[in-house]
């Protein structure tokens, strides 16, 4: 349950959405893109207004044209059977002339750099080759919002990085606005602007990364803080915490400026 949420998001941006277990982030995720109130059964106030859209007033398939969402189980939205059919479904079925869905899927399998992969079938694929294709079906339908509802839970570490690594790069070269909710918050925070946190439906937290996890209430509710960061936190060094090092390489590299100083 969402209680009093009240959020703005700024045109290619890239927000982290965090927060303990069961705080309501899918919940909010599912109201981004019409899922809720459409879908879902439930009493929902407010409103939700994507660029000049009120989701209320729009149904579904015209909204997943604004805002796509990637599912943290990337084979709960694989239904095809090979990846190129796969970006093409959503297209297909929105009546895109067959041009330009051939368009948009070359166009995504060498952006995505899925060549080697599709002719396979989604169940031959590994969970991050999966959630590659989940991502670039999503994109087929051009949608100025991405939404991943924790994209990298069921995937290794290396699989992890090299999805959060394709994110950063949509949204750096495509100016692509991506709303990520995530716990692996080591990973994350390197790359997201802006953090939002939830706790039990309400926001406790929001604004640049670095103010967002220095703030203590916000390890108070159980959001993982990286350990970088904890580590700034114990030097208690006052350019340090200013800086607020997000990544090991520039806390190493903040940390031996202070030595030479």
């Amino acid at each position: 349950m969402l209680d009093d949420v009240t959020l703005s998001f700024p045109q290619g941006g890239f927000i982290g959405l965090v927060g303990p277990s069961g705080c309501g982030k899918t919940t909010l995720a599912r109201c981004l893109n019409g899922l809720i109130p459409h879908f879902y059964p439930g009493k929902m106030t407010g409103e939700v207004i994507i660029n000049e859209w009120n989701t209320s007033e729009h149904a579904a398939h015209e909204l997943a044209q604004k805002v796509g969402l990637v599912f943290q189980n990337p084979e709960n939205q694989l239904v095809a059977p090979n990846v190129e059919r796969e970006i093409a479904f959503g297209p297909e079925n929105l009546g895109v002339p067959r041009q330009e869905i051939r368009r948009r899927v070359e166009d995504l399998i060498q952006s995505i750099r899925l060549e080697e992969i599709r002719d396979k079938a989604p169940f031959e694929l590994s969970g991050g080759e999966q959630q590659r294709v989940a991502i670039a079906a999503t994109l087929a339908l051009e949608p100025e919002i991405l939404v991943l509802d924790e994209p990298t839970s069921n995937l290794d570490p290396l699989s992890a990085y090299e999805v959060l690594q394709l994110l950063h790069r949509l949204n750096r070269e495509n100016k692509l606005t991506i709303i990520l909710i995530e716990h692996r918050l080591e990973l994350v925070a390197p790359l997201a602007q802006e953090l939002v946190v939830l706790d039990e439906g309400c926001v406790i937290a929001k604004g640049p990364t670095r103010e967002v996890l220095m703030d203590e209430k916000v390890a108070e509710v159980g959001v993982a803080i990286p350990k970088v960061v904890q580590l700034v936190k114990q030097l208690n060094h006052p350019r340090l915490q200013a800086a607020c090092p997000l990544s090991v390489d520039s806390a190493v590299k903040a940390i031996l400026e202070e030595v030479e100083r």
